[in-house]
């Protein structure tokens, strides 16, 4: 490597770190789950994962998982189509279709991946695609990869869709795509699908949805975004993914009507040209759709600690935004100060983790909170304490 490109990537390093920027890892030693150990050996209340369902280490899921790995193997050294695809995965395949309303399913080694490779193999310059100005990257990034025309609309604004919807008609799309988030990753908004799914009847477009935010506990039965909003089995394309709530590994999906899928599986590059998901997470993830079919107990207990703790931290005088999701920013507005708050947080016994540009847009850095049905109610109350005494310190709340 040259010296002056090194050069260069230290002086790119070193102004991220200057700015406050600088994204830092931390090493856990222990599963996940609503207390982890530190690699300094502490022990503490997490507050930053997507774990929303607890499921990530749950004794079933793992039970499911060496099972799998007894039965299947460690991995097929495959892509699907060659010798890649298992009983396991037809199976996981037919189950989330069931699960979200569609007619069939296909799996991806990542939900980046699920965006990545659903819009290139079914529009081209004939056709337009629609996006929210919040969209998800892999949204974004697949969206780029396909030959559409382009359009994208203000913020979950239903008049400015319309205009979009409207140019795209007059323009003579053939085939128009609405796309959004079902909820949006930082703010926790959701999708207004029910006024989408209107508009979009009335433009004659189709509507998709990334739902990696919603899957297993938004809606009565947790089935979605969807679900929540009244428009069960009325969304054209669903991506998701099976690393957060649905267990937490890794893998991710469309659903969709069968021709959809049948063409992905055709053309879908992704899907093409990964490895199959591991056999132990797709047993895994059957064995979390089991759990989900059975009860809404665990959908429930989170959305009584979203209640609680949304409820609580604001009367401690913090400014949150709006909703009733359990990603909850704790606005600071601030790069540095989000970083002073999520150490003096860590040191107090609790991880959580500040989010600045470029993953938010400039002046609205915040702490993103992200509750779980693995947390008890003592848990998140000696959270809300903690954040009262670091936000008196810090001079964010009196």
């Amino acid at each position: 490597m040259s010296q002056a490109f090194t050069l260069h990537l230290d002086a790119e390093l070193a102004a991220l770190r200057a700015a406050g920027l600088f994204k830092a890892e931390r090493t856990l030693l222990t599963p996940q789950g609503p207390l982890v150990k530190t690699a300094d050996g502490r022990q503490v209340i997490n507050l930053c994962a997507n774990n929303y369902l607890g499921l990530s280490s749950h004794p079933a899921v793992i039970a499911a998982a060496h099972e799998a790995l007894r039965t299947h193997g460690y991995g097929l050294s495959s892509v699907r189509f060659i010798c890649g695809t298992q009983d396991l995965h037809k199976t996981l395949e037919a189950r989330l279709a069931k699960f979200l309303g569609t007619e069939d399913a296909i799996l991806y080694a990542a939900a980046f991946d699920a965006n990545g490779g659903l819009f290139e193999p079914l529009l081209d310059e004939a056709d337009a695609v629609i996006s929210d100005a919040l969209n998800h990257a892999s949204i974004i990034d697949g969206i780029r990869l396909c030959k559409a025309r382009r359009w994208r609309y203000k913020h979950n604004d239903m008049a400015d869709l319309e205009r979009c919807l409207e140019e795209a008609r007059a323009g003579g799309a053939r085939f128009t795509l609405v796309f959004t988030d079902g909820v949006f990753s930082m703010d926790g908004t959701v999708a207004q699908l029910d006024k989408m799914r209107l508009l979009c009847d009335r433009y004659e477009a189709l509507l998709g949805i990334d739902e990696c935010h919603a899957s297993g506990f938004m809606g009565p039965r947790g089935r979605g975004t969807h679900e929540h909003r009244g428009v069960f089995g009325q969304v054209d394309i669903i991506t998701g993914t099976l690393g957060k709530a649905l267990g937490g590994a890794s893998g991710g999906f469309t659903a969709a009507r069968r021709p959809v899928v049948e063409l992905l599986r055709q053309r879908s590059r992704p899907y093409l040209f990964s490895n199959t998901l591991m056999p132990a997470i797709a047993g895994a993830s059957i064995t979390v759709l089991d759990l989900l079919e059975a009860s809404t107990a665990l959908r429930d207990k989170l959305e009584a600690n979203t209640r609680y703790f949304r409820q609580a931290i604001a009367a401690a005088g913090f400014e949150i935004k709006p909703g009733d999701h359990p990603i909850v920013p704790i606005m600071v507005h601030d790069a540095v100060l989000a970083q002073r708050l999520a150490a003096r947080m860590l040191e107090l016994g609790i991880y959580v983790v500040g989010f600045f540009f470029p993953v938010v847009p400039q002046g609205q850095a915040r702490i993103r909170v992200q509750l779980s049905a693995g947390h008890e109610r003592a848990q998140l109350e000696q959270a809300v304490a903690a954040f009262t005494q670091a936000g008196r310190e810090l001079g964010l709340v009196k």
